[in-house]
């Protein structure tokens, strides 16, 4: 038998389970990427079945086709132009009425679709019965009971829209409630008006039909979330709360996981594979140089970037676990009030959250504000919070200058850069972008434990991401940079009379005020802003040491202090970002003057601050 080929299309709520169940299907076979001419996230995959290839297009999470955002015109586009073989509609059985406006809406496109009713073990234990049969017949649409998390029905699913087992029939009662939508898109005055009104009937429809499909208790159960949350959102202890578990996130980040790993690939690669390579090098009769620019520039860069690893793993991690229990939309939900204050939603924090692992991502995430000027405020004061790239940075100068006290002191640099923004965005209120306030609708899934695949899978992407950078962006950086630190315009050079120590030594003074305007110094955090990940690897070639804190730490003493040293760790958390980030500005703004200003303006900030903190901290502990 020839083998076929599928395509369907992923279709569904936030937080319905769509991403478990693409992630069960497809597992490493995937990519991510922009659908074309926008930023709206695009992710696919494939997976084999009976000889036949299938291929997944996971479209974004959305409540309905109103061509109101970005994600709404990319989905309902998608399934109109490109004709999936077969739609999946993802449906959250626990909250069944809210998620059959989407499919009557994906219904109306006519395309051939299955419903997934997903999560029905959650369903049953909220004491929700639903009628699957009557479902089906009211619908006119295959129903397949699944538990993504746990692979159940996946395989009935699979066989159904590979065997296209899913009658489509247009019963009398859809076709009916189709026919009063089409009257009101004839008769109504404006676009506000007919959405409202389409809004209205397909609600009361659904009022109509779920009494014949859905029976629930007569007095709602009250559920594990519900208690969890009364703990979780309290108005007096979800703040300490959520504080307590970002500084629980550094303790794993470094004391109990990072730092012990980091030791092992450190040695690893210092102790064992330079002097093998090194040794090999001379054992062929390679010149010094070419042995210089190997174990000392790329081993020693692309090294000094790698050691972090478990660090950026470990965060990675917590930052999964907060967004796949559902601890994500709370922490948007209790921080709605401070939010307030600037002007902003309380999603609107969901992006500073996702900050701390990449900027471009939460960059990208501003996209589901509906107020533009609170997006533009987002994405301006986004990169204030430090993302994972800085990690190494933090995790070496604490090391080094305050050994045993690195969560605390790293913990303290990520508030500071939250508060940074928070204050940023107080004064755009008051300035730039002054605006009334917007109303804030979220919904607050189940809390439900976290699928073991689907945290593997987010942390290797990102990890994978960090090593790729570590292969080709860091590879390339430490190779100009080493040839800029060992040659001059007259040939080969002592450092210090290089081209990399010219151009140092000429932006110095700019930092002399914050407690290290040196050479070196300035260098690294100039070729920071191609990656952050580069001013370690950076400054481990210029110093020419290794990339434990105690090599740091003797060869750093003689230019930097306590205080100096946090000052440039302050520095580093505010200054402009890499060039990955001020990308994604211009295209998330469209604007090179936003752009522009993005980066001039992040770069006074963190001069100020880092200058006003070494000046009076030198004054007051000097």
């Amino acid at each position: 038998m020839s083998q076929r080929n599928f395509t369907i299309a992923l279709a569904g709520n936030p937080n319905c389970g769509k991403t478990t169940l693409f992630n069960s299907l497809t597992g490493s076979r995937q990519y991510v990427g922009n659908w074309p001419g926008v930023t709206v996230e695009k992710k696919e995959g494939y997976f084999v079945s009976n000889g036949d290839k299938i291929k997944i297009v996971d479209l974004p999470g959305i409540y309905s086709l109103s061509p109101y955002s970005m994600e709404e015109i990319v989905s309902k586009n998608y399934i109109i132009e490109e004709n999936p073989d077969v739609v999946v509609n993802i449906v959250d059985a626990s909250n069944l009425e809210r998620n059959l406006f989407l499919s009557l809406q994906l219904l109306r496109l006519k395309k051939p679709m299955v419903i997934a009713l997903n999560m029905v073990d959650v369903a049953k234990r909220m004491g929700h019965e639903i009628n699957i049969k009557e479902m089906e017949k009211t619908l006119g649409l295959k129903v397949i009971p699944i538990v993504a998390s746990k692979n159940e029905g996946i395989e009935e699913l699979v066989e159904a829209i590979r065997t296209q087992n899913i009658s489509n029939e247009e019963t009398p009662l859809i076709k009916d409630f189709f026919d009063k939508i089409s009257e009101i898109e004839k008769i109504a005055d404006s676009e506000d008006l007919r959405e409202e009104q389409k809004t209205d009937l397909t609600y009361e429809f659904i009022e109509n039909i779920s009494g014949a499909i859905l029976k629930k208790p007569e007095e709602e159960k009250y559920t594990v979330s519900d208690k969890i949350d009364q703990v979780l959102t309290n108005k007096y202890l979800a703040i300490p709360i959520f504080a307590l578990f970002m500084f629980f996130t550094f303790f794993v980040t470094f004391d109990l996981v990072g730092n012990p790993l980091n030791e092992l690939i450190d040695g690893l690669i210092t102790e064992t594979i330079a002097p093998a390579v090194k040794m090999l090098l001379l054992s062929i009769g390679a010149q010094g140089w070419l042995i210089s620019l190997i174990v000392d520039g790329i081993l020693s860069g692309v090294g000094g970037v790698l050691v972090f690893i478990p660090n950026v793993a470990c965060l990675f991690l917590m930052i999964s676990l907060m967004e796949d229990t559902g601890y994500m939309a709370r922490v948007a939900f209790i921080m709605d009030r401070a939010m307030r204050n600037i002007g902003l939603s309380g999603k609107a924090f969901i992006p500073l959250v996702l900050g701390i692992g990449c900027n471009v991502p939460a960059i990208m995430s501003t996209r589901t504000l509906e107020s533009e000027k609170d997006r533009l405020t987002s994405i301006l004061i986004n990169p204030f919070v430090s993302c994972s790239a800085r990690l190494p940075v933090y995790t070496l100068f604490a090391a080094a200058f305050f050994p045993g006290n690195e969560k605390y002191i790293v913990f303290s640099l990520y508030a500071l850069g939250i508060l940074v923004a928070i204050a940023v965005g107080l004064v755009f209120k008051k300035t730039l972008f002054k605006a009334e306030e917007t109303p804030f609708i979220m919904e607050l899934p189940q809390y439900r434990f976290p699928s073991l695949k689907n945290l593997f899978l987010h942390i290797w992407d990102r990890v994978k991401g960090f090593i790729i950078r570590a292969g080709t962006l860091i590879f390339g950086a430490s190779i100009v940079l080493w040839f800029i630190l060992n040659y001059n315009f007259a040939g080969p050079s002592e450092i210090n009379n290089s081209i990399g120590a010219s151009i140092g030594k000429l932006i110095a003074p700019l930092f002399a005020p914050l407690g290290f305007g040196n050479y070196q110094a300035s260098l690294s955090l100039l070729t920071g802003v191609l990656a952050k990940e580069v001013v370690i690897a950076n400054m481990a070639i210029i110093y020419g040491v290794g990339e434990t804190a105690g090599e740091f730490a003797a060869t750093l003493s003689s230019t930097f202090t306590p205080i100096s040293a946090y000052a440039f760790m302050i520095f580093v958390l505010l200054y402009t970002p890499c060039v990955s980030v001020i990308g994604v500005i211009r295209r998330e703004t469209n604007s090179l003057k936003w752009t522009a200003f993005s980066v001039l303006y992040q770069l006074g900030i963190a001069w100020f601050v880092a200058m006003a903190f070494y000046q009076i901290a030198s004054l007051l502990l000097g």
